[in-house]
């Protein structure tokens, strides 16, 4: 095994509290694109006429409604991802230590390994809501809806609870979030470039003992970092895993 996986694995146990702050860089092994590296999202040619970044935002969703959904349908959703190794190893995790998993992710696949301890910052596809009368629908609902979903009660438009730009973050799991990194003897800070704000700014607010960077670009953090690999979190979670 490699030196600083198996100091990864010492310190998950004997870490009491334990707390995974993931981002996009989770789910890349599991065929979801980023979004601000080299090859992600945003570094791609825009077919709508708009940069994709500015297509996620509040503004964007209710200007063009339509557009927004084409573009949501083919580049939010992707109905074949599967969770990988970290994912997998997470939710094995969870069943023998108090682990709290943080997520900017909106895909589900936390949840879909098996993990019930997770807070998703940014919302999730899975969960949808009619803008008039509230009324919730699954991912499935909507992808047997025509382009842009409709209630079928109200007619209202439907909106994907997750979180676009100029819209704030949900303030329970804000503070579910800020609670559990500022109990946690352990941080893993994972697949983030921890420039998305205000979720960034959260693991400032960790003074625990041990504090763990998994990712392949080194991370500017102000703290004091314990641990830093930089490999694909899947693949260090599961040598953590076959060991």
């Amino acid at each position: 095994m490699d030196k600083d996986v198996e100091t990864l694995k010492e310190l998950i146990s004997k870490s009491k509290k334990i707390v995974f702050f993931g981002g996009a860089g989770v789910s890349t092994e599991s065929g979801i694109k980023d979004f601000r590296s080299k090859d992600g999202l945003y570094a791609l040619h825009s077919k709508y006429g708009r940069p994709y970044e500015e297509m996620l935002s509040h503004t964007y969703f209710y200007e063009d409604t339509d557009t927004f959904y084409k573009f949501y349908r083919e580049f939010m959703i992707n109905t074949s991802a599967k969770p990988n190794a970290a994912h997998k190893y997470l939710a094995k995790l969870e069943k023998r230590k108090d682990l709290t998993i943080i997520t900017q992710n909106i895909d589900g696949l936390h949840q879909m390994a098996g993990s019930k301890n997770v807070i998703e910052l940014h919302g999730s596809i899975h969960r949808n809501i009619c803008t008039k009368c509230g009324r919730q629908y699954n991912l499935e609902d909507i992808l047997k809806m025509d382009s842009t979903p409709r209630c079928p009660v109200c007619n209202g438009l439907i909106k994907p609870d997750v979180v676009l730009y100029e819209e704030p973050l949900d303030e329970r799991n804000q503070w579910r979030a800020i609670d559990a990194i500022r109990s946690a003897d352990l941080l893993i800070i994972a697949g983030t470039s921890l420039s998305v704000y205000p979720a960034a700014g959260f693991v400032r607010l960790f003074s625990g003992k041990y504090l763990v960077v998994i990712n392949k670009e080194r991370l500017p953090i102000a703290q004091e970092v314990d641990l830093e690999i930089t490999k694909p979190v899947g693949e260090v979670f599961k040598e953590i895993d076959n060991n």
